[in-house]
């Protein structure tokens, strides 16, 4: 054990609520069972076989109320993976479950066996036929498969409220469809090939011209069996036009029985029965999609109304005229939102009677642009609105800021009801449609019966479709919770089915809470069929055994997790899984969601139970040390839980005091440290890579692993300590050299302008001089200290910085600008809390300007280009994102290349100040798709706003990378004949 190793006793909580019912037992502290572990492991490698019970726990929650601890966790990397590890199911009767994002809202994601992750190895989009058709790998975000096209003017059919966190195999799966896809541009539709891994280990490829005559070589008994099912559904005429009829309206209750219909051969059968399959037919290991046109002009309208019934009926109206979406959502959801990110506080005070349509139009050219504007005010003119509060405007807008906010609060809505839900809860979401001339009255009928059982539950919906979601919350820990939700059910399902004869499942398809119901909607013959479609694929059933199918009429109150309360600032968290996509870590140990999943297994378990011993020896590296602190799972999370201000508190409770006191006298001594550094980096361009290799891996096993820095290749030389001569009296800013900036050169070792040297320059050259105060040795933006979690010299530092800011910008007067965007973000917002009265009074009065924020602004429209480059591509850093200037990094770069890329997969780099010198695996993890991206393509600039990004960035690709205002200095200086 290295000599400063944290004590992982002081992550113990002192107390927690258990031992809870549902805790992980004892006798599974161990993790996977000894004989499964090695037998996965002599089939796929060490690598690929996940079985501490970290690694169990984290994978049992998804966003449904569901909670199972698998087994064991597979990694698979290809089909082959896939398939082997189906053939050791079939040998030895296990069970698999498939799990990509594991945003499902009814358990399809969990499994109690072998659970096979299919995100991590399974992403990529290559375009086709000009964007007309894509071949997507089944772990891509629907929302970053939307980026690819969109370059081409496409966009995939399906658009679920979680598309910037779902995957295309998950989409596919469930059937999911969302705002506008209706029953006309979901999976079903679209679909146009897919690949598919067959329980038996079979795979199939759809598009192959001959692959009706390999899958009859292969899998005879499968093509006989879906060809008579195909022929005696056939024969039934009432059961035809029942099918036909339920699929009308969205329905994903049970399996695609239309397929037999639809489908002449056992393959394309296949195809139509994997859509809205849920994983218990086989493993969708790529997809072929048509896509759809991406529409670009909007008109847009959030309407209010007094009450659900209104909203409801002026649906038809907005149908008629043409609407792409519309959206309902009702008073609680309304009064939820209000904790979005940028919607109007005021709606916490609407009225719970109120209710609002969120209405779109989408037209491809102006032609039809103006024929929906003139469609929308038709229907507009025949409404009654109300305007409860004052930030309700009731008209149709085309700003593209406020429609972002709108579609933000919609896309929000069960996140934020589930943020305002009692604590210790749990939330069940639901989705069922009705015919939509039926909404009003169905609204109604819900709202009714809600009330009649206790809830006071939140409802919005795709109502151009019929479609109603709503969301209760009960305690699991509760026996008469379960049964009043249970007792709710069954009226629920009953009412939907003998009143409407409505889906119950219109999106989210069966799952585990609604197996009891499918006869309820299907009648007993059609589950049948699904029975033997579910034997003719798996009759050994392998796969995802009760999620579609089950027996059991209680199946649905089974496995029910309780919500224990955690830490304040992740209390409020639903497991939603929409923080995960961005998170650095997430291919390396745990994602935000799977940090509060583990601690909040903790809070299940006696104190110093077996199990809570094993789960803390590994979340200090999991889940603390591997954190990059970005707190970009804030930007994702539609309520702005931010887990890495939770890890960071982690970070500051395992601190001694001698510690705390120790980060406290570097801080006050920090142009000691400062200069110190910039001697070693010297001392370093003189000895080789391998060597200060050997040396810092030596000095991280004795001390520390999370304190001494690892050496990696492309560490820079130092900076020249010297910085640019500036005079403050024509200055028009205070120029703040980071610390970073001051002690780092740039990516030329200092052959060219350093970037103080540019900055100064190609601020004068734009009639906009700064000034560089020459005292500014031993002052930084406390990031340091903050994201170690070292609350004293984070206090010390704090204070200095305005303390001096204050002088250097003559009280305020002068904009302060600062040339790192995570510094600018530190100096900005986080520093706040740690400030004296009076200092935070002069924070106030401060103006922090980032560096690209100025050049955009000040520099561009004042600057000429006189020697433009081809290509740059663009890493835009999370401190950018939290700040909101990306678009002002793009602005610069536009400026001066002709083509301006951004990587799909460009997020937190890892590498978080010195975190990935600490853990240097952070950020090749966490960069793994951007760089693949960077390094298919060849750019003249390698473009960002943080020097430490860079450096990572530099790593990771092997590339150049450097400040946007380097670049912007050499495109715009003067040329002979000038």
């Amino acid at each position: 054990m290295a000599l400063l190793e944290p004590d992982p006793e002081k992550l113990r909580p002192p107390k927690t609520l258990g031992p809870a019912a549902d805790r992980v037992p004892e006798d599974r502290a161990s993790g996977t069972p000894e004989g499964l572990r090695e037998d996965l492991v002599r089939l796929l490698g060490s690598r690929k076989v996940l079985h501490s019970l970290s690694d169990l726990v984290k994978y049992a929650s998804d966003a449904s109320p569901y909670r199972f601890v698998p087994r064991a966790v597979v990694i698979a990397e290809s089909v082959e993976d896939v398939a082997a590890v189906l053939r050791y199911a079939h040998e030895h009767r296990r069970e698999i479950v498939f799990r990509a994002a594991g945003t499902s809202l009814n358990g399809q994601a969990q499994g109690k066996d072998i659970l096979v992750d299919v995100r991590r190895h399974w992403t990529g989009v290559e375009v086709l036929d000009e964007g007309a058709r894509a071949r997507i790998k089944p772990g891509t975000t629907v929302g970053r498969a939307n980026i690819t096209l969109s370059r081409y003017g496409r966009l995939m059919g399906p658009d679920p409220a979680s598309s910037s966190a779902c995957t295309v195999g998950g989409v596919v799966a469930n059937n999911a469809s969302g705002m506008t896809a209706g029953v006309t541009r979901n999976s079903y539709r679209l679909l146009s090939s897919a690949t598919v891994v067959l329980p038996s280990g079979t795979v199939v490829d759809t598009a192959a011209p001959d692959a009706d005559a390999l899958l009859r070589k292969a899998e005879p008994e499968l093509c006989e069996g879906l060809l008579a099912l195909k022929s005696e559904i056939e024969s039934d005429h009432l059961l035809v036009a029942r099918i036909r009829a339920k699929y009308e309206l969205k329905n994903t209750n049970g399996y695609r029985l239309d397929a037999f219909l639809d489908g002449s051969t056992p393959v394309e059968i296949l195809r139509g029965l994997m859509v809205g399959s849920q994983g218990t037919l086989g493993f969708i290991a790529e997809t072929v999609f048509r896509t759809v046109s991406l529409d670009r002009l909007t008109h847009t309208a959030l309407l209010f109304f007094p009450d659900l019934a209104a909203a409801a009926a002026a649906v038809p109206l907005f149908n008629g005229a043409g609407a792409r979406a519309v959206e309902l959502m009702d008073g609680n959801t309304l009064r939820a939102c209000a904790s979005v990110e940028g919607v109007p506080a005021d709606w916490a005070d609407l009225p719970r009677e109120t209710a609002a349509l969120l209405v779109e139009f989408r037209a491809p050219d102006e032609s039809a642009h103006q024929a929906n504007r003139q469609a929308a005010a038709g229907v507009h003119e025949q409404l009654t609105l109300v305007a409860p509060v004052a930030s309700v405007s009731n008209r149709f807008i085309e700003d593209p800021g406020t429609i972002r906010t709108y579609w933000h609060a919609r896309e929000a809505f069960m996140t934020a009801v589930g943020k305002a839900r009692p604590a210790g809860s749990t939330l069940i979401t639901e989705d069922f449609a009705v015919p939509p001339s039926r909404l009003a009255e169905a609204c109604e009928a819900l709202s009714e019966l809600q009330r009649r059982h206790g809830y006071d539950a939140a409802v919005a919906g795709h109502a151009a479709h019929g479609n109603l979601h709503f969301l209760l919350a009960f305690d699991a820990a509760r026996p008469e919770d379960v049964q009043r939700y249970a007792a709710f059910m069954d009226e629920f399902c009953t009412m939907v089915v003998r009143r409407f004869d409505g889906s119950l499942k219109a999106e989210h398809a069966t799952g585990r809470n609604m197996t009891p119901f499918l006869d309820l909607e299907w009648g007993a013959h059609a589950v049948e069929l699904m029975w033997r479609v579910k034997e003719t694929l798996d009759p050994a059933g392998v796969l995802a055994p009760d999620v579609v199918l089950n027996r059991d009429p209680r199946a649905h109150l089974q496995g029910l997790k309780t919500i224990p309360t955690i830490e304040a600032v992740a209390d409020s968290c639903i497991e939603c899984g929409f923080c995960e996509p961005v998170c650095p870590s997430r291919d390396l140990t745990t994602t935000p969601r799977q940090r509060i999943v583990l601690r909040r297994e903790m809070m299940r378990q006696a104190v110093d139970s077996p199990a809570m011993n094993s789960l803390l020896e590994s979340y200090g590296y999991d889940a603390v040390d591997t954190c990059a602190g970005d707190s970009t799972c804030k930007i994702a999370c539609p309520v702005g839980i931010d887990t890495g201000a939770m890890m960071k508190g982690f970070r500051h409770q395992r601190h001694s005091e001698r510690e705390e006191r120790n980060a406290a006298r570097v801080a006050r001594r920090f142009s000691l440290a400062e200069s110190s550094v910039r001697v070693a980096l010297g001392v370093a361009d003189h000895v080789s890579d391998r060597v200060l290799g050997r040396v810092t891996s030596a000095a991280r096993k004795a001390i520390s692993p999370d304190l001494v820095p690892e050496w990696i290749s492309g560490i820079p030389s130092p900076a020249s300590p010297r910085l640019p001569d500036t005079d403050r009296r024509t200055a028009r800013a205070v120029y703040y050299v980071a610390c970073v900036n001051r002690i780092f050169a740039g990516p030329d070792g200092g052959k060219g302008p350093s970037l103080p040297e540019a900055v100064v320059e190609v601020s004068r050259r734009a009639g906009r001089p700064v000034w560089i105060p020459q005292d500014m040795a031993g002052s930084c933006c406390a990031t340091i200290w903050h994201s170690k979690g070292y609350d004293e010299g984070n206090t010390v530092m704090a204070n200095r910085i305005v303390e001096r800011a204050w002088q250097w910008t003559d009280g305020g007067r002068l904009p302060f600008i600062v040339d790192a965007s995570s510094c600018t973000l530190g100096i900005r917002h986080e520093i706040g809390p740690y400030l004296t009265p009076e200092n935070e009074r002069k924070h106030r009065a401060l103006t922090i300007v980032d560096s690209i924020e100025w050049a955009a602004t000040e520099l561009l429209p004042r600057l000429t280009v006189t020697d433009r480059i081809d290509s740059a591509v663009l890493h835009p850093t999370c401190s950018m994102r939290h700040l909101g200037d990306v678009e002002q990094l793009r602005a610069v770069a536009r400026f001066l290349a002709q083509d301006v890329h951004v990587p799909v997969y460009a997020e937190c780099c890892g590498f978080a100040g010195d975190r990935g010198l600490l853990h240097k695996e952070l950020t090749e993890a966490a960069t793994a798709h951007e760089a693949a991206e960077v390094d298919e393509g060849a750019f003249d600039a390698y473009l960002s706003a943080n020097r430490t990004c860079e450096i990572g960035m530099e790593h990771v690709t092997g590339r150049p990378y450097e400040s946007a205002l380097l670049a912007l200095e050499r495109a715009t200086r003067p040329t002979a004949s000038a």
